[in-house]
């Protein structure tokens, strides 16, 4: 029997840095009447519902709770944040261990109580991640997907801009395979409202191609370990990205993003979890987007793609 799903509710699960400020964005942007926060310790999820839930006044109508599994039965998004922080000096790959035990005990839960619903992943690694909870849960494919380089290509984007004093919102460019050291800069297919890159770039003076990019590319590669030392951790940036999906979702956009999904023949890439442009609307992950790549982008992801699966056949089997 199916549950009824409330298609203005969901859930978080995981009151750490990202699932609170995922939870905050997500209050502000009015797309949820409903919203359970869940995590192992149940106080500090109670705390975070009580703290945004004050914010209310200034927001749209909505009710924000600390629940356990059971309250999920109905919810028709659940963003899976929990799991171990990534700390100064550690790679995203570095988690893999410990937060794939986190996910054993997770995903079965949730899909215990709730089979029909959207699962989001945004936890780190985030691919293998995406790639344990469509095994453990049983989902179909297109329903568990991960947040990926949504937010590396938001961090070119708003890089891009910078370089060349235009909107970022018109910055038209994809990171892609890996949400980590192995992802590759597309700059085959950039563009800036239609217009090359390349091109746009000597409009603007800027001739000197290969060493900005590779500098640009760096930069976006390394904005988390950065931010990282700075503070400790990293939640903004991927609680606006945890929104906008969610607004791809609820709205049926139908919106072009680069998430992490299953792949199945993409570039002679199977059966690993890594990012590349898909249609997102109510059904999650909707269709496949062909991107022009040259040779050696092709030639990276495949590699991204293999160093994913020999960690996914390690840890997760």
């Amino acid at each position: 029997m199916k549950n009824a799903l409330n298609p203005r509710k969901a859930a978080i699960v995981g009151c750490g840095f990202v699932g609170s400020a995922s939870a905050f964005a997500l209050m502000q942007s009015g797309l949820f009447s409903e919203m359970v926060l869940l995590d192992a310790d149940r106080a500090k999820a109670e705390g975070e519902a009580l703290d945004i839930s004050h914010g209310l006044p200034f927001a749209k109508p909505m009710q924000i709770y600390a629940g356990d599994y059971n309250d999920i039965a109905d919810a028709a998004i659940v963003i899976v944040t929990a799991g171990a922080g990534q700390k100064p000096g550690e790679t995203r790959l570095d988690l893999v261990k410990k937060n794939v035990g986190i996910f054993k005990a997770i995903i079965p839960q949730i899909a215990a109580c709730n089979r029909d619903c959207i699962l989001l992943v945004v936890a780190n690694p985030v691919d293998v991640l995406t790639y344990a909870a469509a095994k453990l849960s049983g989902f179909p494919e297109n329903r568990v997907f991960g947040s990926g380089t949504l937010l590396d290509s938001a961090r070119l984007k708003y890089l891009l801009g910078e370089h060349l004093n235009v909107d970022s919102r018109s910055v038209h460019a994809f990171i892609i395979g890996e949400h980590g050291d192995s992802e590759i800069a597309a700059w085959s297919s950039a563009n800036i409202s239609g217009i090359p890159l390349y091109r746009f770039c000597e409009q603007r003076d800027h001739c000197d191609h290969k060493a900005e990019t590779q500098r640009i590319a760096e930069e976006v590669k390394n904005s988390a370990y950065e931010i990282i030392q700075r503070k400790k951790a990293t939640y903004y940036g991927i609680a606006m990205s945890v929104r906008r999906i969610c607004e791809a979702v609820l709205r049926d956009e139908k919106s072009i993003l680069p998430v992490s999904s299953v792949q199945h023949g993409a570039f002679g890439i199977e059966d690993v979890a890594l990012s590349l442009p898909v249609i997102v609307g109510k059904n999650g992950v909707e269709a496949s987007v062909p991107i022009s790549l040259d040779d050696d982008e092709v030639t990276k992801l495949r590699k991204s793609a293999e160093l994913l699966k020999g960690v996914i056949k390690e840890s997760v089997g």
